[in-house]
């Protein structure tokens, strides 16, 4: 297992291509930049090679993707620890760019096979989704953003979209450097409508990014848009809810998420 923020060892470093004495750590201490390479630790190894395929061969015309690069022996991952190509950037509060973002992203992966790994998610996200979409009912606590998701659950409507490989984590793995297009520089899959994915962005600025609420109504022309927020909503209150990690601060801004998108449904 690889410790947390510790450096790539020299082994790892040389099987991608990049010289350890340039390394750099990146904001957040657990990934590293060398010259165009960033090298970052694996936890979940399933998803790790999944991704690297996916991001090798999708073609998402105004997205910058952060293409995967293989060791030298044409392994994904070596000795826990992945690699792709840098992507210059930084995190922006542009709620609106992001939003788009998702929908090319989407376009893009729309022929991609469902992973066979997200049926036996069983981490809080994994199981959050289903709970979610009223495909399992877990206890959830009230004052952990259960009692939010309790008065939210009923307004649950079907949703009459195809499901698709989706980002379900979008806004904290896009970055932007001024003019230039977004940057995908991570790549967290889920299987739900592809307009889901833009959902869970708009709640995402609107909790933690600083968004309006007019941000809501600007997307309003996607499909089973009320729908989809809602279930975007209650995903993240019920991520919130069985995440031991989570924080007081973050649930402030699902709940003001939470009241907007009630206005909706």
């Amino acid at each position: 297992m690889v410790v947390r923020h510790q450096s790539p060892p020299e082994h790892v470093c040389s099987a991608f291509g990049a010289h350890p004495a340039e390394l750099e750590p990146l904001p957040g201490g657990t990934v590293w930049r060398c010259g165009d390479i960033v090298v970052k630790p694996v936890a979940d190894k399933s998803r790790a090679v999944w991704s690297a395929r996916a991001l090798e061969q999708i073609d998402a015309p105004g997205l910058r993707i952060a293409r995967p690069v293989r060791a030298s022996d044409g392994r994904w991952i070596v000795a826990g620890w992945a690699a792709n190509k840098y992507v210059p950037g930084t995190p922006e509060h542009r709620a609106d760019e992001t939003v788009l973002a998702a929908v090319k992203l989407h376009q893009a992966t729309a022929r991609l096979s469902r992973p066979s790994f997200l049926a036996t998610r069983d981490d809080p996200e994994g199981i959050a989704d289903r709970v979610a979409w009223g495909e399992l009912e877990v206890p959830l606590e009230e004052t952990r953003g259960g009692r939010w998701f309790e008065v939210l659950a009923g307004a649950r409507r079907p949703v009459k979209l195809p499901d698709q490989v989706v980002h379900g984590d979008l806004l904290a793995s896009v970055v932007y450097s001024g003019k230039a297009a977004p940057g995908i520089v991570d790549f967290v899959p889920y299987y739900r409508p592809a307009e889901w994915g833009a959902a869970v962005v708009a709640v995402d600025a609107i909790a933690w990014g600083g968004a309006d609420i007019q941000l809501l109504h600007r997307w309003a022309h996607l499909p089973e848009w009320p729908q989809l927020l809602l279930r975007a909503i209650l995903f993240r209150l019920a991520a919130h809810a069985l995440n031991p990690r989570s924080t007081r601060a973050a649930l402030d801004g699902l709940r003001a998420a939470a009241r907007e998108v009630s206005e909706l449904v």
